[in-house]
């Protein structure tokens, strides 16, 4: 089979035990091993040709980096990371090993939890009750209906939601920052208000998820808050001062 390079799955320190026998993304699935320069390790595997984001590899690649997370500190690349040859992965081994080998510090027995916040489904009788402009808007439709003025009460009551959840995103983020060691800003998704996540010790990592299940119930009238992890830690990849700034 002709190859695309090298698929890097992500960095560890040079010791980090990789278990025998695994294998990654492809088809048949391609065998993984490690390229070491100094005191750090790539995991890699050959690129196969054609890479696309089939739930096939993507699960494979998922599975992998929690496997290598159980055996110590990992610093895990996004879906897709290929380089275009062995001297090229050396090279940003060699680059870049003081920086990585502080994040490795940071993240190790940790790992990552995420919280995003959406308007919550079955809030809208509360937004009317809670909300004077709602409530002006509505009672404006049933005296004088029109096109505009059900795009205005729509475009009101949607707003309105979305602030409710975005709060209620807040609240919670308040109170689970206290037990994380950071906090990170997400990128947008689409129908979330919120995507923010922690970075947490390993060993209370149940302990964490449970309390935001619990907060997640307390603010299920204003948003539906949904808690996802451990997974490695993708958020906390740049030095401490970057992965502490967060616009929540």
């Amino acid at each position: 089979m002709t190859h695309d390079g090298v698929y890097v799955y992500g960095i560890v320190r040079a010791a980090h035990p990789v278990p025998t026998a695994l294998h990654g993304v492809g088809n048949p699935p391609e065998a993984v091993t490690t390229i070491k320069e100094g005191r750090l390790a790539a995991v890699v595997s050959p690129a196969p040709p054609q890479l696309r984001a089939r739930r096939r590899d993507l699960l494979a690649h998922q599975e992998l980096l929690l496997t290598l997370a159980e055996q110590g500190p990992l610093l895990p690349m996004r879906f897709g990371m290929v380089a275009p040859d062995e001297v090229a992965v050396r090279r940003q081994l060699a680059d870049a090993e003081d920086r990585h080998l502080a994040v490795l510090e940071r993240v190790a027995d940790r790992v990552e939890i995420n919280l995003k916040a959406m308007p919550a489904n079955d809030s809208l009788a509360a937004v009317v009750r809670d909300d004077r402009t709602v409530r002006e808007l509505r009672e404006a439709v049933r005296r004088r209906p029109s096109y505009e003025a059900n795009v205005r009460l729509g475009e009101a009551v949607a707003t309105a939601l979305s602030r409710r959840a975005a709060e209620a995103g807040r609240d919670a983020v308040g109170e689970l920052r206290r037990a994380a060691h950071a906090v990170a800003a997400g990128p947008e998704v689409s129908g979330c208000v919120m995507n923010v996540s922690f970075l947490v010790n390993r060993d209370d990592c149940d302990g964490f998820t449970e309390q935001a299940r619990l907060l997640a119930q307390r603010h299920r009238d204003r948003a539906d808050l949904r808690v996802a992890g451990p997974v490695p830690c993708y958020s906390f990849m740049e030095p401490e001062h970057a992965a502490e700034r967060t616009g929540v």
